[in-house]
């Protein structure tokens, strides 16, 4: 299909599959160098971006959610079209795309270009119980509902006389020590301590990292000692080189020394995997990634752009590695991607993706942090207000809003109300769209039809010469997770 069969004047459209990092960059770049040159349209569950790093600060309740979640419509140029919805429907060949609204209406349009940033979910490991009685941590619901639980299990504690179930209720076990796994330990054990003593309790929750490597492995070491140092002080029990064997409904079962951790709460924080809409594509993928060349295309489809984690890119810095799944590389593979995709329409030329590591800081909570900004190593005081200064510099809005809560939380108790909102069956974690709540809480994620017109509908009519042959969603039951879902 070529760019003159698109809307009435001709003007190609570009769709781009997840509002992430990738996808959000994506976007912005190339509405920036083409703008009413092209339409835009950005399909993601959700109508903000989320800067995920800041993530651990509203499950700790330093941070509101709506600080870090930028609504696209400000962050974005006019041209980008945001179209709610979860991607049930790709045909690379046809040129189409298909998804699914908030209301269980399927759309469909096509497309000259395609970018797919579609982003990543929760790495589900074949560990008995796990899918059960774990708890995820990708996106605002699993925040939200991480807070109040924590609250909920100190309050329960307290009026607890039973000392081995209070010791449970006390006691929170994560499951990872890279980032996520991490930071949400350093934060969520200030959280607890301060909580705990607000309720007349004299013992300190207790946190437990298990992590079959050592604190965030494979990243830079003085990243990796100062946070785990600061853990060990804090009195955090870091487990290295263990594994958890099982979950049951009162605890866990380590693997190497079989000892059996009474726990309510059970966070997996094991890594992520490539978003589940990639898997029924037909293309060349590596460990689950869309394998992409250095331009960012797809080969045997050179209208197909990938980037994120949902793209397995060569780093040249590494001959023969893909780059990891980090923000980093998201954020500048969108970009890029932007401006290739811009390229291949006659705007600019097209370059290569090349990187240099800035560096990385982890927020530990307090005034502790480990950074190495440009190779120097940070700790402490300097360290924090790096990550922090970092962190307001990465995100598109908000930024004020983000640095009175900061200064809010230096200067007053934190917020302890338990609103209830999210509850477990609306965050389980084999989700394939953790970004929003499941059963019947957020999408519909193909239940039947209602009495309206849940129909598919040619959501930009004039592209195809007609509307869609009407198509009701496939049926589902009620809080099953979608089969597929676009970050």
């Amino acid at each position: 299909m070529t760019s003159d069969e698109g809307t009435p004047s001709g003007t190609p459209r570009v769709v781009v599959v997840g509002g992430g990092f990738a996808g959000f960059q994506a976007a912005r770049s190339l509405a920036r160098r083409m703008g009413d040159a092209v339409e835009i349209v950005l399909v993601s569950p959700t109508n903000y971006f989320l800067y995920l790093p800041l993530l651990p600060e509203v499950a700790a309740g330093i941070l509101e959610p709506r600080r870090i979640s930028v609504a696209l419509a400000a962050a974005l140029p006019a041209c980008v079209r945001h179209a709610p919805g979860e991607v049930d429907e790709l045909d690379l060949e046809g040129h189409r795309i298909g998804w699914l609204d908030p209301e269980g209406v399927h759309h469909e349009t096509t497309f000259d270009r395609l970018v797919i940033a579609a982003g990543s979910v929760h790495k589900v490991l074949p560990v008995p119980g796990v899918t059960e009685y774990a708890q995820g941590f990708r996106g605002v619901p699993e925040a939200l509902y991480l807070r109040d639980h924590l609250i909920r299990q100190v309050e329960l504690a307290a009026m607890c006389d039973d000392p081995e179930e209070r010791e449970a209720r006390l006691t929170v076990v994560v499951v990872g020590g890279g980032y996520t796994g991490t930071e949400v330990t350093a934060q969520g054990f200030l959280f607890t301590k301060e909580l705990a003593a607000s309720r007349g309790l004299t013992e300190v929750p207790r946190w437990v990292l298990v992590s079959r490597g050592d604190v965030l492995s494979g990243l830079d070491e003085h990243l990796g000692r100062n946070a785990d140092r600061v853990l060990r002080e804090r009195g955090v029990d870091v487990r290295t080189q263990e594994q958890v064997e099982e979950a049951t409904g009162d605890g866990v079962r380590l693997s190497s020394s079989g000892e059996h951790i009474p726990t309510r709460t059970l966070l997996w924080c094991v890594g992520v995997r490539p978003d589940p809409l990639i898997d029924d594509l037909g293309v060349e993928v590596e460990q689950g990634r869309i394998v992409a060349d250095t331009h960012l295309r797809v080969p045997g489809h050179p209208h197909v752009f990938a980037c994120g984690d949902a793209a397995a890119v060569p780093d040249r810095a590494r001959p023969g590695e893909y780059t990891a799944m980090t923000a980093q590389h998201a954020e500048r593979q969108g970009r890029l991607a932007g401006r290739n995709v811009a390229a291949s329409l006659g705007h600019g030329r097209m370059r290569a993706y090349k990187h240099r590591d800035l560096g990385f800081v982890v927020d530990l909570g307090g005034f502790d942090a480990a950074a190495n900004p440009l190779g120097v190593k940070l700790t402490g005081t300097p360290a924090h207000v790096v990550a922090r200064g970092y962190h307001l510099m990465s995100m598109p809005g908000n930024r004020v809003r983000t640095a009175v809560d900061w200064l809010m939380e230096a200067l007053l108790p934190r917020q302890t109300a338990q609103l209830g909102l999210v509850r477990s069956p609306a965050v389980p974690l084999d989700s394939a769209s953790p970004e929003v709540p499941q059963h019947g809480l957020g999408f519909p994620h193909g239940s039947s039809p209602g009495p309206s017109d849940q129909s598919s509908r040619e959501t930009f009519p004039g592209r195809s010469g007609g509307s869609a042959e009407a198509a009701s969603p496939e049926g589902s039951v009620e809080g099953t997770s979608p089969a597929t879902g676009a970050r």
